[in-house]
C-alpha cells in the first residue's frame, strides 16, 4: 500500500508545529536567574548585553547553519532553540539590570521574545495606560491559541531556513546576519518595555 506523500507532509508538518509549542512552553516557563544587578545607567547596559548576545547569537546559527544537505536540515531545530536560549538569557539580564526581575514571568517573555515577528498575536498581553504598562495574565485556553498562532510563524520560517541548508557558506551567512538582527530586534522590546512602569492585571 502506498503513503499519500501529501497526508505525510501534512503529519509531518503538525509534529513539527507540535514540538515547536512545547519548545516555546518550557522556554517561557523556565525563567533563568540573571547575575546582572540593577544599574545606574540601564539603558546602556542594556545595549551592551543585546549587542553581546546577538553576536553569539550570530555564531551559534551561522556555525549551525554550516552542514549542507539533509545534515544541515537535522540542526534547524536545535539552531532555533539555542537562539532562544539565548534570547531567554539577555530579557532576564535586561530585566534585572532595571530592577524590573519580580515583573518577569512567562507572559512578559512571550512578548519580549515574539513582539517584533508576531505583534498582532502578543499585542494583548500587554496594554499601555498612560505612560505604565498593564500587562495581562491571559487564560490557559487563551495562552495555548497565542502559542499555537506564534508557533505556525515559526513553522514558516523553518521552511526558509530548510531551504539555505542547501547552500552552506551562503546560507550560513544569512541566517547568521538573522539572527543576529532577530536577537536585537528581542532586546530592543525588552529595553522598551522594562523601562517603563509596569503593573500586573491578574485574570484575563
Amino acid at each position: 500500500m502506498k503513503k499519500d506523500p501529501e497526508n505525510h507532509d501534512v503529519k509531518k508538518e503538525d509534529e513539527t508545529l507540535t514540538k515547536i509549542i512545547n519548545f516555546i512552553m518550557d522556554l517561557v516557563t523556565d525563567i533563568p536567574s540573571s547575575e546582572e544587578s540593577t544599574s545606574k545607567e540601564p539603558k546602556e547596559k542594556a545595549k551592551s548585553i543585546v549587542l553581546s548576545a546577538s553576536s553569539k547569537a550570530a555564531l551559534i546559527s551561522g556555525t549551525l547553519s554550516l552542514p549542507p544537505g539533509p545534515i544541515g536540515m537535522i540542526t534547524v531545530l536545535p539552531d532555533i532553540v539555542a537562539i532562544w536560549k539565548i534570547q531567554r538569557g539577555m530579557v532576564a539580564d535586561i530585566a534585572a539590570i532595571y530592577g524590573k526581575t519580580k515583573y518577569l514571568g512567562k507572559e512578559q517573555m512571550i512578548y519580549c521574545l515574539f513582539k517584533h515577528a508576531a505583534s498582532q498575536v502578543v499585542k494583548d498581553l500587554v496594554v499601555r495606560v498612560g505612560e505604565r504598562l498593564l500587562i495581562q495574565k491571559p487564560s490557559i485556553i487563551v495562552l495555548q491559541d497565542m502559542l499555537r498562532r506564534i508557533g505556525i510563524r515559526i513553522t514558516q520560517r523553518i521552511a526558509g531556513r530548510t531551504i539555505s541548508r542547501w547552500l552552506p557558506i551562503v546560507g550560513a551567512i544569512g541566517i547568521g546576519v538573522y539572527a543576529f538582527y532577530d536577537t536585537s530586534q528581542v532586546g530592543k522590546t525588552a529595553i522598551e518595555f522594562f523601562e517603563r512602569d509596569l503593573d500586573i492585571k491578574e485574570g484575563v
